[in-house]
């Protein structure tokens, strides 16, 4: 049976997401709040506000702006805004609707007045259960996908064999996809390197040249593993593999995998990365007010570094780098004094 997906949002993360299962062939629900947005994608065909260069065939597209009609059509709801503002987009949803569907999420964060993973709101408020929930994770800039440069997408979940058929309808000449089983640590990882990715933004922003920034991202991915060990994930040992699978031959992904240790690298160093933009203006002296004005996309990495800071009082994991970057933005502490302090931890 071919699986109908339902995008739920309608940012430049949703809209390349989009692209791919169309360029595939595969027809699909839309959500999108905005019905002006609605009207200008059946009319140019193209999103007015996000990735407008990717043009799609409207015959492959049913567009809604009803949460509750997109999912009752859909077999998979792929979630696709931000964390922010999830829980608000799902308030008209009921338990009942999401009976017998599938949830892949594309959210790289984590949700900030509760301070849960997706996986475990969803199993809290509407009792959905975890085998039935996926993840997909970059590294993997929406603007990218837009200009098909390729990449690489990590699907997670319980069901192996069930991901590498959710993970089957996004491979395309330009995006390579990998599966794995590690629900938590993808998604943690997630959280954590937009975190970082601020941070590295906020050293470029005081003027730190490149050999203080590796050194940075470096201690950065040491800090973030330490983190994962905490949270219970296993295979983040680099250089360490399981047995390659059998059927694609390909290692079993360790820390060092693109999900991981490269998804940090990426949102650290790209231009493409708006957790590194937000940094880079806290740097330069903008307060998180007018950084976030200025901004036309959510910084996950803001809410997610207060996240981290509260679920680490009860994990205590060793995280000066990301303590710091939540007070610069959540205690007014200076930035050049919280890098002064960082300065002196760094190995």
């Amino acid at each position: 049976m071919d699986l109908k997906f339902g995008i739920i949002g309608s940012g430049s993360w949703a809209t390349a997401l989009v692209k791919l299962l169309t360029d595939n062939r595969h027809p699909i629900n839309w959500y999108i709040r905005n019905p002006n947005a609605v009207d200008h994608i059946k009319t140019r065909h193209h999103n007015p506000s996000y990735l407008s260069t990717a043009y799609f065939d409207l015959s492959l597209l049913s567009l809604h702006t009803d949460i509750r009609q997109t999912i009752q059509m859909s077999d998979v709801i792929v979630l696709a805004v931000p964390s922010a503002y999830l829980t608000d987009s799902f308030l008209p949803v009921i338990a009942k609707d999401l009976e017998g569907k599938l949830i892949l999420s594309a959210v790289k964060g984590i949700l900030p007045r509760h301070n849960m993973l997706i996986n475990d709101y969803l199993k809290q408020e509407y009792a959905f259960p975890g085998n039935d929930y996926f993840t997909v994770m970059g590294p993997c800039h929406a603007e990218e996908v837009a200009a098909e440069k390729l990449s690489y997408l990590t699907f997670s979940g319980s069901d192996v064999t069930r991901v590498a058929t959710i993970a089957s309808y996004f491979k395309t000449e330009y995006l390579n996809t990998v599966v794995n089983n590690d629900v938590y640590g993808v998604q943690f990882a997630a959280v954590l390197k937009n975190i970082y990715a601020l941070g590295a933004g906020i050293a470029h922003g005081l003027e730190y040249g490149d050999n203080f920034l590796s050194v940075l991202i470096a201690n950065s991915a040491d800090e973030m593993a330490g983190f994962l060990r905490k949270v219970g994930v296993h295979h983040i040992e680099v250089g360490i593999h399981d047995a390659e699978d059998p059927v694609t031959h390909r290692k079993n992904a360790n820390y060092a995998a693109s999900v991981y240790l490269g998804d940090l690298l990426v949102t650290c160093y790209s231009l493409f990365s708006r957790n590194r933009s937000f940094g880079n203006m806290i740097g330069k002296g903008y307060s998180v007010k007018s950084a976030q004005l200025e901004m036309n996309m959510v910084a996950e990495g803001y809410n997610a570094a207060k996240c981290v800071f509260e679920i680490n009082k009860e994990l205590k994991a060793e995280m000066p780098i990301a303590e710091t970057v939540y007070r610069i933005l959540w205690e007014n502490v200076k930035a050049a004094d919280g890098f002064k302090r960082i300065e002196e931890l760094l190995v």
